[in-house]
């Protein structure tokens, strides 16, 4: 008999019909990652920014000097300035008007042209387009040449074409949209606070001109045609806004940083030059910390990853001092010459160059690649504070003397890091004995759970899931590093035993690819007490440990406050509000509510419980407990891991450091030494806190 073998299908060839081409703005709307980095948060105020930018560039032409950026009801934003506005004419290659070419053409605009901008934030020029394909509704109104024109779009496309719709006196742009929830599916709701500190900074850097926000997301006023002016400051909506003007450009930046710090030096450096074409604005001061801070900016863009500016910038720091300390015989012939991270300690400095032709790495514009930068702010930064030491002998002394003293006490820190590091080499650089280690060998699987006492440490030693989960018990609060060296922080028995249980070492030698565990779970109490905890771990992770934090690996468990027991029925609460919910779900009246104090006498009244619950368990119940938790110690192991250890149920919020200027500026107020500006923050943000009675 003949055997027969089913027939293959026939497979696709891989040919020119193969190839998907996506028209217009579909590229976007398939692909938003590429254009705005995430779908998350970040992204969705990457829309304000490009629309924001557009504006700001117009002011570096030259065409503007006031900018409104506006939250509305519905989750709109409306951003204007009084710029030369869009031209609205027809575009001789597209047959249709620039306007309408701009918003719904990649790579269509004014920034390709030198002569329209010289130096612009935009750099593909798909800004306002990419805002546009993601965004639900959006809606331009221009002044222009006497006339108000406008156009509306829907997901992108055009509604209808551009049309005059009346006269005005005014020149500019108004740019209206929203966010299209499809692709924001963590919701489209922006953060005002987020807003005001990005606008305020740009505020700075281009002096001279007005900024401000508008917050009239309450308002009932009918504010989205976009003809009643340009700016909704002026129409008195009685809305919350906030303008910024600063003249003193990144000087005044500076000294907005510094608010909180004591200066070493009284005077500001600050320079503003252009060499090749490369304007080069720079403005430092030292101030009694340890932790160095730079900002850069690239045609006002921020820089969060840095690149050739600072490169430059460090250079140019490094040889300028150790020339001047020489010179001065404040380094003597016997002294080694200043590190780069001696020059660094304690510094305040913005960067910010200004480029004609401009490389970013990436479309999020994170780190500046143009080459020319480094070599432009390194000569006119050099020169300049060269000159700025010899002209101010005072300033000059002052500065040379914090490097030396950081130059000093890197050497003794480095002496004692090497005497510990030596030692734990010598005797194998254990893990420490009080870490319950997990099985596993894989980090990605691993969990380090950071708990306060031994009592905690005990609950959760048997609760955990030994194969994943590694429990490390700290014994009190740990050093607050916030101006400790490391040879300070090597000295807490309890501090080094993180370290060493983490495996990525610390200061030169630390590695992050040996992190032994990539979540870092912080497992506090929810008392006072816990909370100082928490903040002195949180410290000690962002000072020394930020790319950790940066990797989202560190995490805060959320143990519950509540657990609410009727009868057979039990339920936890991780919150007042949700006790609450419980509560009514279960409808149940407050006199039904049996408040449960594990303070008093907790084991008897435990079995009491128990016991009551055993006798009830066969008929009707209508009496409720609720126990308060005020500490992991209190739950016992089944209870830990159901709430607080199980992957399936528990709740974990990530650490994140979205906007590392401010949160470095809290770091300084709540863990420094200024008391009073302490005593300011706590007093402003009061009403905001959870207050445990």
């Amino acid at each position: 008999m003949a055997k027969t073998t089913e027939k293959e299908p026939k497979k696709k060839a891989y040919d020119a019909s193969s190839i998907t081409v996506l028209e217009g703005l579909e590229p976007v709307r398939k692909r938003p990652g590429m254009y705005i980095g995430t779908t998350g948060p970040d992204g969705l105020h990457h829309l304000v920014w490009e629309i924001f930018d557009n504006a700001r560039d117009e002011a570096m032409a030259g065409r503007c000097d006031d900018i409104e950026v506006a939250l509305l009801p519905d989750n709109y934003v409306r951003v204007a300035d009084n710029g030369n506005g869009i031209p609205v004419g027809i575009h001789p290659k597209t047959k249709v008007s620039a306007l309408e070419t701009i918003m719904t053409t990649l790579h269509a605009g004014g920034k390709f042209d030198n002569e329209a901008y010289k130096v612009s934030g935009g750099l593909h020029g798909v800004g306002a387009s990419v805002v546009n394909a993601l965004s639900e509704h959006t809606k331009v109104v221009v002044h222009q040449d006497g006339g108000m024109h406008v156009q509306e779009y829907k997901i992108g496309k055009p509604v209808a074409k551009v049309k005059k719709i009346g006269t005005s006196k005014e020149h500019g742009t108004i740019v209206i949209f929203k966010p299209d929830a499809v692709i924001f599916k963590e919701g489209i709701e922006l953060d005002l606070e987020k807003i005001i500190t990005h606008v305020r900074q740009q505020a700075y850097l281009i002096k001279g001109v007005r900024v401000s926000v508008v917050d009239a997301r309450q308002s009932e006023a009918k504010i989205l045609s976009g003809v009643e002016g340009l700016f909704m400051r002026d129409q008195a909506l009685g809305v919350p806004s906030m303008t910024f003007y600063f003249e003193g450009g990144l000087k005044s930046l500076v000294a907005f940083y510094n608010k909180h710090q004591t200066p070493v030096h009284k005077n500001i450096f600050y320079v503003d030059h252009e060499q090749d074409n490369v304007g080069v604005e720079v403005a430092l001061q030292y101030v009694d910390d340890i932790t160095p801070r730079i900002t850069a900016f690239a045609n006002n863009t921020y820089n969060s990853e840095g690149g050739t500016h600072i490169t430059g910038f460090k250079t140019a720091l490094t040889r300028s001092l150790n020339t001047y300390g020489r010179n001065a015989n404040i380094l003597k012939e016997k002294d080694e010459n200043f590190t780069g991270d001696d020059v660094l300690e304690g510094i305040t400095a913005v960067v910010s160059v200004k480029l004609p032709e401009i490389q970013f790495e990436g479309q999020t514009k994170s780190k500046l690649g143009s080459v020319e930068a480094q070599g432009a702010v390194a000569t006119v930064f050099g020169e300049a504070l060269a000159a700025f030491l010899e002209e101010n002998p005072d300033d000059a002394r002052a500065i040379i003397n914090k490097v030396l003293l950081a130059l000093k006490a890197r050497k003794a820190a480095k002496a004692a890091k090497d005497s510990v590091l030596r030692k734990g080499a010598l005797e194998g650089m254990t893990l420490p004995g009080k870490l319950a280690d997990c099985q596993t060998k894989s980090a990605e699987e691993g969990e380090l759970f950071i708990v306060e006492g031994d009592s905690a440490g005990g609950s959760s030693k048997q609760g955990r899931d030994r194969r994943t989960q590694a429990i490390l018990p700290l014994r009190g609060k740990i050093l607050n590093v916030e101006r400790a060296r490391i040879d300070r922080m090597l000295a807490s028995v309890e501090i080094r035993a993180l370290i060493v249980a983490m495996g990525t070492a610390i200061g030169d030698i630390f590695d992050i690819s040996k992190l032994r565990y990539h979540k870092i779970i912080i497992a506090t109490d929810a008392d006072v007490d816990g909370a100082h905890i928490r903040t002195l771990l949180l410290t000690l992770l962002y000072r020394h440990f930020k790319p950790i934090i940066e990797g989202g690996f560190v995490y805060i468990a959320q143990p519950p406050l509540y657990k609410i027991t009727k009868g057979k029925s039990m339920a936890y609460a991780y919150s007042d509000k949700e006790k609450e919910e419980v509560l009514k779900e279960l409808g149940v009246a407050a006199s039904e509510v049996q408040e449960v104090n594990p303070d008093d006498e907790s084991a008897e009244l435990a079995e009491e419980i128990e016991a009551e619950e055993e006798k009830v368990a066969t008929k009707k119940s209508t009496k409720v407990n609720i126990q308060r938790y005020k500490g992991l110690g209190e739950m016992n192991p089944s209870e830990l891991w159901e709430t607080t250890m199980n992957p399936a149920r528990r709740v974990l919020k990530r650490v994140t450091t979205d906007d590392a200027a401010a949160a470095d500026r809290i770091f300084d107020i709540l863990m420094g030494t200024d008391v009073a500006s302490r005593k300011s923050f706590i007093q402003s943000n009061a009403k905001m806190a959870t207050v445990d009675l």
